[in-house]
């Protein structure tokens, strides 16, 4: 098992209370209360926060992207993931995706992986992810083609990592007269891809048939133990084991420098410092040169936190193994 870090990245300078009189804060809240400032202090923090991240021993970074809401930042995974690539060392990039259906163009998609591939020596997990209604809406894509398109851009995808070209691709969705792109992956026959959802059963299945592994995303633990049935049913009519190497799980894990804490803390009123990991086992990542400078408030900040700090990852991983055998039971 490894343990993997994840932030939504929020836009968390934004006045709470219009929102509360708005009544909601995705898709239509208006983008008059985003403060570019204050979104250019927060990227720089969570780019230093990812940074930290790895030296207190966390072995991946999970990204993602939504649009239009304050709760998410990140307009799209792949822009941190390049940054990441080239700042960090060791972890795995893992995107929680990229909404297929939202792409006009899976052959420049194509290209950016190769590219992030490439500059992280191999470090990226390319997640695809079928996207929700409100995404749809904010892109402007009609959400009744979703399953379509998410798997003819997945197919699209594949063959421009795979097949020589030039080649022509004329689909329901996507048509290209031609595909050759000089950039392409260097993992072999193309990054490891891993499904994220919300335990839709037709997904799991498709997954399965790929033998690719399926991300559940903070799923009720009953329900994503059914679907991993479902899951290693598929896989052994596929010709292939599931199991754990196939299973992964996002879970908030209420943390703190010490269990007594923690378990005071959860007992007390006082807001928990959750932690969100990701459970599933995966090769040790390969090495890349040069690890990112950081703001000398950040390294003052680390000189004084580092031993409190892996105590909480520490608990982090004990809480996930936790989780991990529950699963297993």
């Amino acid at each position: 098992m490894q343990l993997m870090y994840f932030t939504e990245q929020p836009m968390s300078a934004y006045p709470a209370d219009e929102g509360l009189k708005f009544g909601a804060t995705a898709l239509m809240f208006p983008n008059k209360y985003f403060d570019p400032v204050a979104g250019s202090r927060l990227y720089n923090e969570y780019l230093e926060h990812y940074i930290y991240a790895e030296e207190m021993g966390i072995e991946g970074f999970m990204l993602n992207e939504h649009h239009n809401a304050p709760f998410c930042m990140q307009a799209k995974c792949n822009i941190f993931a390049a940054i990441l690539a080239a700042v960090t060392k060791e972890a795995k990039i893992i995107l929680l995706g990229n909404p297929l259906p939202l792409a006009d163009n899976p052959v420049r998609l194509a290209e950016e992986l190769s590219m992030i591939d490439m500059i992280s020596k191999g470090r990226l997990v390319s997640g695809f992810v079928r996207g929700g209604g409100q995404e749809q809406l904010a892109a402007g894509v009609s959400p009744a083609y979703n399953r379509e398109r998410f798997q003819e851009a997945h197919d699209l995808i594949v063959a421009a990592w795979t097949r020589e070209g030039p080649f022509r691709w004329e689909g329901t969705h996507y048509q290209h007269r031609v595909v050759n792109p000089w950039a392409v992956p260097l993992q072999k026959p193309h990054p490891r891809v891993w499904i994220p959802g919300v335990i839709s059963p037709e997904t799991v299945v498709w997954a399965a048939q790929r033998g690719y592994p399926y991300i559940a995303l903070n799923t009720p633990i009953d329900r994503t133990k059914r679907i991993w049935e479902i899951y290693d049913n598929v896989a052994a009519e596929a010709g292939f084991t599931g199991g754990p190497d196939y299973h992964g799980m996002l879970k908030q894990i209420h943390v703190a420098e010490t269990e007594e804490k923690a378990l005071g803390l959860r007992k007390s009123r006082k807001p928990p410092r959750l932690c969100r990991v990701c459970l599933r086992p995966v090769e040790k990542p390969s090495l890349s040169p040069g690890a990112g400078k950081t703001t000398r408030r950040f390294d003052d900040h680390r000189r004084h936190a580092k031993a409190g700090d892996r105590q909480i990852a520490d608990s982090a991983r004990r809480d996930a193994a936790r989780h991990s055998r529950h699963l297993g039971e």
